[in-house]
């Protein structure tokens, strides 16, 4: 890459390849556990992702310090060394105890489509709902720390950092505890309102430090409580024919809050300030939460209805 033209040719091609991974990667873990760790499983690669862009992010520092065009040659290559290990030892076959582990002599399913899914399609709407709220964390948040709160750029840091420090100490045992209950859109409610919450901490009129510190601590155990069981829950509602659609409706979910959500709250600010748009991104938090609520309550009315029909 050379030139404007050939960056951006390489970028929008990196783009669909990043993409198409998150779906197969969804699909992928939903075939390599069963419904009693299945949660605990996409938290475990939540965890991964969470180390991996704490390690990537310092590494890649390092390294673009002291050869820029290196820092490309080995990010290509452990990708292509990651791509090797995940087909010699992750191949489906080899998992014998998995559920369909061998699709060729497993018959073939029928399966609804996820946009004919009605409670599914609301599901995708509120999880961009979320996904736009939650997503300012990684946008407006950290300028709002800089402009507004002062502080400074090792200090955001440092905030950022223990947020991932959190997710991986805490995270795998509190998913453990709660993933027998058997209660994903329960957890999801809290988790979005506790999401909601770090938000209207920002209006509080409390000292820099402390708004930035509680603020970020709420919203990683916002964070821990509902995506796990967000995607525990759009698993449950797949089998083998139809997981890939689902798990693809969901990704696109989070790619349209990424796009949305950066665009429309930058303009917030621009024209009426950041104290007006953690009350807006706050109150539109709540409305999800409790719109992940009606969604658990019609999830129980069709659960009954299919008991009845089995009868």
């Amino acid at each position: 890459m050379k030139d404007y033209t050939a960056i951006c040719a390489c970028t929008f091609l990196l783009a669909i390849l990043n993409e198409s991974f998150r779906p197969a990667n969804s699909t992928a873990i939903a075939h390599y556990s069963n419904d009693d760790n299945r949660t605990r499983c996409y938290s475990l690669n939540r965890l991964s992702i969470n180390l991996g862009w704490a390690l990537g992010s310092a590494l890649g520092g390092f390294i673009a310090s002291r050869n820029y065009q290196l820092l490309f040659w080995i990010d290509g290559l452990t990708n292509i060394g990651a791509a090797l290990l995940l087909r010699t030892v992750l191949s489906p076959t080899k998992n014998t105890q998995t559920p369909n582990a061998n699709p060729e002599k497993q018959p073939k399913q029928k399966g609804q489509s996820a946009y004919t899914d009605k409670i599914y399609i609301g599901f995708a709407v509120l999880t961009i709902l979320y996904a736009i709220s939650f997503f300012q964390w990684f946008t407006t948040v950290p300028v709002f720390f800089n402009q507004q709160l002062r502080l400074s750029s090792f200090f955001i840091g440092s905030v950022m950092a223990m947020n991932g420090l959190i997710i991986a100490l805490i995270e795998m045992v509190l998913v453990f505890k709660m993933e027998q209950q058997k209660k994903n859109l329960t957890f999801v409610f809290a988790g979005v309102i506790l999401t909601a919450l770090s938000f209207l901490v920002f209006n509080m009129n409390a000292g820099a430090v402390v708004v930035a510190v509680v603020a970020t601590i709420i919203v990683t155990f916002g964070e821990m409580l509902s995506m796990p069981f967000m995607n525990t829950f759009m698993i449950s509602r797949t089998n083998s024919a139809n997981r890939g659609q689902y798990a693809g409706l969901y990704t696109a979910a989070w790619s349209i809050a990424q796009i949305c959500g950066p665009f429309f709250s930058t303009r917030i600010v621009e024209k009426y300030g950041f104290t007006v748009l953690w009350w807006l991104v706050g109150g539109v938090g709540v409305v999800t939460a409790f719109g992940f609520k009606v969604l658990q309550y019609k999830t129980e009315q069709e659960k009954a209805a299919q008991a009845d029909q089995a009868l």
